[in-house]
């Protein structure tokens, strides 16, 4: 073919269409439904199934409304279960927006930190422009998560309730971008007249007065204090008065969470298996514990998740949720929808290279609550506990195959002693560094 399409080139495109009169069915049925609904699997009902024999009883499916919070929603879900443990109850809900102030204001702090750290980079260079492009949105890692949490605590919905700028980020985030890249642009121009880094931090002192502002008439002010109020299981009153959100945590979550560690699974050439790593300029709290992975095969990271669901351990995961997925229906399948005899076509790419060519990586995060083991204690399928409420799915939940899991999943959080005490120092070793724009320092939304 020459380097440009020319009419004789589309003719026979048209002619080679018009060959085959499933093209025509296919037209026809796409134009009216969509590509979805015109390759939907519908045979998956009969065996995706929501019925598994290891399961965990949760409490009511969340809702993260129009944020992207998953990651601190996948989170307080993983952990108001050790709530509901320790004080007997049916059901509770720790407070997302609590985290949420913090993170934003964390963030910000971090990328002023950052700015004045990259002050000899060019405008246009690629690092300040990836600095520049999202310097607080609502995405985050696990690791951001413990950061929020040893800092400033957790406390219950009650204590600080949803806002409309919690569950609808879009303006907030918005306007706080636009604050912190006026704030970079006079911090640069500031240096670039002989300002020096205590200077500097003066200045930054006074924008952070200005985003926390903006936070509290958002948000609301985060509580230093609280009563929280609830019944038993038994129906019996509990009433814990003026209690702060850090002791509120240690009473009541009591994780220790030192022992939790992120694994991913990244089968690309640049990333060998059973080594740490971590990206540059990720993360949120300065003073913080860094983002750290470690690298193992998909097998390993089932064999980590059936083990801690045995123990009743809920599990935080991350995965490319957009990737044949059902949200009315809460299928996880890469036999969701059949694109390949619709279009006649095959999708050939396995998960590396999607990795390599930009076609996937972690987009959001959840839980898994439960899985089906066969006869020979392999996984069939995965039960997924998601934050979009409880009108898709299974009144919330999902069911995910186990080829979805393979091809699709790509971070879990388990407790470190489920890990073999090779992985765990592999864990522990020097971190490689991955550069900012890794596929593996993506965050789940």
């Amino acid at each position: 073919m020459k380097p440009y399409i020319s009419l004789y080139d589309v003719e026979t495109f048209e002619k080679n269409f018009d060959k085959d009169s499933k093209n025509q069915v296919a037209l026809n049925a796409v134009t009216r439904v969509g590509l979805d609904e015109a390759s939907v699997n519908n045979s998956l009902q009969r065996t995706l199934t929501h019925n598994f024999n290891i399961e965990i009883e949760g409490g009511k499916v969340t809702n993260q409304m129009r944020s992207g919070r998953c990651w601190m929603f996948a989170a307080t879900n993983v952990m108001r279960l050790e709530v509901m443990k320790n004080l007997n109850l049916d059901n509770m809900e720790l407070s997302q927006s609590y985290p949420l102030f913090w993170d934003k204001l964390e963030k910000s702090n971090f990328f002023l930190e950052n700015i004045m750290k990259t002050l000899d980079e060019n405008v246009s260079s690629r690092l300040l422009s990836y600095l520049l492009k999202d310097p607080l949105g609502d995405g985050g890692q696990w690791d951001m998560f413990v950061n929020i949490v040893k800092k400033y605590g957790v406390c219950p919905k009650s204590a600080m309730p949803e806002t409309f700028s919690s569950s609808y980020t879009l303006r907030l985030d918005k306007l706080l971008t636009t604050k912190l890249r006026e704030f970079a642009s006079y911090l640069r121009s500031e240096a670039s007249k002989g300002a020096k880094l205590v200077t500097l931090r003066g200045y930054k002192e006074k924008m952070m007065d200005t985003i926390y502002r903006i936070l509290a008439i958002a948000l609301g002010k985060p509580p230093l204090t609280f009563t929280y109020e609830t019944r038993d299981k038994k129906k019996n009153y509990i009433s814990i008065k003026d209690i702060s959100p850090k002791d509120f945590f240690a009473k009541y979550v009591k994780l220790d969470l030192d022992d939790y560690v992120s694994i991913i699974n990244a089968p690309t050439a640049d990333k060998p298996f059973n080594r740490s790593f971590t990206v540059k300029f990720l993360g949120n709290v300065t003073d913080g514990k860094p983002v750290r992975y470690l690298n193992l095969p998909i097998a390993e990271l089932k064999r980590l998740v059936i083990d801690s669901l045995k123990e009743n351990n809920a599990v935080w995961f991350g995965s490319d949720v957009g990737q044949y997925s059902t949200k009315d229906t809460g299928f996880l399948s890469a036999a969701a929808y059949d694109y390949q005899d619709l279009l006649s076509t095959e999708f050939k790419m396995d998960k590396a290279t999607r990795l390599d060519y930009g076609e996937s990586l972690m987009t959001h995060a959840m839980t898994f609550t439960g899985v089906d083991l066969d006869d020979n204690h392999n996984p069939t399928r995965w039960k997924v506990e998601n934050s979009w409420g409880d009108k898709t799915g299974n009144l919330g939940y999902y069911v995910m195959d186990d080829k979805w899991f393979d091809q699709f999943t790509y971070q879990i959080v388990i407790n470190k002693k489920y890990l073999t005490k090779d992985e765990l120092k592999q864990y522990e070793a020097d971190p490689i560094e991955l550069e900012p724009w890794d596929p593996m320092g993506s965050l789940a939304l």
